[in-house]
């Protein structure tokens, strides 16, 4: 089975930027698409980005779009999410997802997509 573990969270400001990383190990990882999901308190997990398994396709929620990036390293057996412009409304645990069912060129779109999670690194930013 596939081990995810996630580092990089923290508190920072609004305004400011983080990185998160995700160790993935156990399996092939270029056999996995991608995909990170934030979970607010009081509220259900919610879809952040993925990445497809070729790394050529991404996907985005609306509510992060053209603030957050995710890339993938499989040489590295890593994926990051860098989280720019952070916003108050930006504080969850950040869950690193994986998927084995997916095809190369198709991408997770809600999180339900995925099969796997981490233990999830938790994000705060402040006002």
């Amino acid at each position: 089975q596939v081990q995810l573990v996630e580092s990089g969270g923290g508190l920072v400001q609004a305004g400011g930027s983080l990185r998160l990383s995700c160790a993935v190990s156990g399996r092939t990882f270029a056999d996995y698409a991608m995909g990170w999901i934030r979970q607010a308190p009081g509220k259900e997990r919610e879809f952040v980005a993925a990445i497809s398994r070729n790394a050529i396709h991404t996907n985005y929620a609306a509510s992060v779009k053209g603030r957050f990036t995710i890339s993938r390293d499989n040489a590295k057996n890593t994926v990051d999410l860098q989280m720019n412009s952070l916003k108050p409304e930006d504080t969850a645990v950040y869950y690193c997802a994986a998927d084995r069912r997916m095809l190369p060129n198709t991408i997770a779109k809600t999180t339900a997509d995925f099969e796997y999670w981490g233990q999830g690194t938790q994000v705060t930013v402040s006002s």
